[in-house]
């Protein structure tokens, strides 16, 4: 009994201790896919890799490809094999690439590491938070996953300062920089590997495996002193429930609710990612080069647009619980489309001119400033709001293929495009689609906030028949209470 209270007593260190070791799955997946954008001015030298825009966009976008295949398979083996043990091998896959790439002689076996990297990326971006919201309390679940998408842009953060740190020592004199830049992703790999054995498996797991008194166990180590039997039957309770529903499957599709619903949720993911944020988020170095910075230049002024996104992102992540999600999507595509379209009109006007590279950084800050604050985390938070439940699998499983797939199309495409056509007509192309996403929103998506996922179904079951429980005024008015 006695070691049962030190341990009640010190549940919230337990909770922090597990939530700063899994999120380092969140730092790997924003260090991988933002230090390419340090390293790939050195990579594609001649005498190094000699990349083409083509290969660049492979090299870039080859990890995208591996995120939506483990995205699509990792939830479905972390239900198989269990949420600890398959982040102990997402570890692994994380050091393997990264020393892969590192050591890579050519573009081809450069792109199979990155691919490799990819599956991690997109099993860390299932499993961290479906892990962390199953170890979380009620009360402290929301803050709790939240970290893990500020741990993922403090990745880029840390990616973009020490890529600038090691271009402007070691960039003039050695060669093969880029390798330094991409074997440190292997040492957060490391800590996630032996951080993850000291961590106990998500008691719902255990719970759904049968191993109660586990589950227990594990229980009264994160939960205060009485509440572990109690949570222990909830989810008891839960898993009964579940195993009643009968869940979504293809042929649904053919339910004009139903069909709605997930092509809405498969819009959603669209056009958070046609604003073109990864092509800054990726390609930011190479973009300030050709703004007219040199690459020196380009890597330090990289840093502003991550501490931006890592400012932006907990401030948005506080706006959540004060704003409807409609006002703050329309807010941030009206913002970044706004920047799109004035960098296409400053790379026109003002070619050649020394403030040209300024005036490039100030809009890709404050473009980031909307997207990181307002625009990406209400996207995943409506994406689990808008799916009943029995559609959740379905929907999530279509929508989050569909976000990697048009975020993998955005990479490989931006610097054909910014070869191709130039700095600016890419950008006027990018704020068009900019303007396609307000639309959208403004048209199709409803309000979520404050609405249960009962209403919101109805809403959905009776669009086509103009006699909703929740009519589609009351739905987009929601953000007004």
């Amino acid at each position: 009994m006695t070691s049962n209270i030190v341990e009640n007593s010190n549940y919230k260190k337990v909770l922090k201790k597990i939530a700063i070791i899994s999120t380092f799955g969140g730092l790997l997946f924003g260090y991988d896919t933002g230090v390419i954008n340090g390293a790939l001015p050195y990579m594609a030298r001649p005498s190094q890799l000699n990349l083409t825009p083509v290969t660049e966009g492979l090299v870039t976008s080859s990890i995208l490809i591996g995120a939506a295949f483990g995205a699509m398979f990792g939830g479905r083996l972390a239900d198989r094999f269990g949420r600890r043990k398959m982040i102990l091998n997402l570890a692994i896959l994380f050091f393997l690439g990264a020393i892969g790439c590192t050591l890579s002689p050519n573009f081809e076996i450069m792109v199979a590491c990155r691919f490799l990297l990819g599956l991690a990326v997109g099993g860390a971006s299932v499993m961290v938070p479906t892990f962390l919201a199953e170890m979380a309390p009620a009360d402290r679940r929301g803050r709790i996953v939240t970290q893990n998408e500020l741990m993922i842009v403090s990745g880029q953060l840390i990616a973009y300062v020490l890529s600038a740190v090691i271009g402007n020592t070691l960039g003039d004199g050695v060669a093969n920089v880029w390798r330094y830049m991409l074997v440190i992703a292997s040492i957060p790999a490391i800590v996630l590997w032996f951080g993850m054995l000291t961590v106990p498996e998500s008691p719902r797991w255990l719970a759904t495996k049968g191993k109660l008194g586990s589950a227990l166990r594990v229980l009264q180590e994160i939960r205060r002193l009485g509440y572990a039997e109690t949570e222990l039957q909830e989810i008891q309770k839960n898993i009964e429930q579940e195993s009643k529903i009968q869940h979504a499957t293809f042929k649904d599709l053919n339910t004009p609710w139903i069909r709605r619903i997930v092509f809405i949720g498969i819009g959603i993911s669209i056009v958070q990612q046609i604003t073109g944020v990864n092509s800054i988020m990726y390609y930011g170095t190479q973009l300030l080069q050709r703004a007219g910075f040199s690459t020196n230049a380009s890597l330090i002024g990289n840093v502003a647009n991550g501490i931006i996104s890592v400012i932006a992102t907990i401030v948005g992540i506080w706006l959540l619980g004060k704003v409807g999600r409609r006002p703050m999507l329309i807010t941030g595509f009206i913002g970044t489309t706004a920047c799109l379209a004035l960098i296409g009109v400053f790379s026109a006007t003002l070619d050649g001119s020394a403030i040209l590279p300024y005036a490039v950084l100030a809009m890709t800050v404050l473009f980031l400033a909307f997207q990181q604050g307002a625009i990406s985390p209400v996207t995943w938070l409506m994406l689990s709001e808008i799916f009943p439940l029995r559609l959740r699998g379905l929907g999530m499983g279509f929508a989050a293929s569909c976000l990697w797939l048009t975020n993998f199309l955005v990479s490989f495409v931006f610097p054909i495009l910014l070869d191709a056509i130039g700095l600016s007509a890419t950008f006027f192309i990018f704020a068009v689609l900019g303007i396609a996403a307000i639309v959208f929103v403004k048209i199709w998506l409803p309000e979520t906030k404050g609405k249960s996922l009962e209403q919101l179904e109805s809403f959905f079951r009776s669009y086509h028949k103009g006699e909703s429980d929740l009519t589609k005024s009351e739905v987009k008015s929601a953000s007004n209470e």
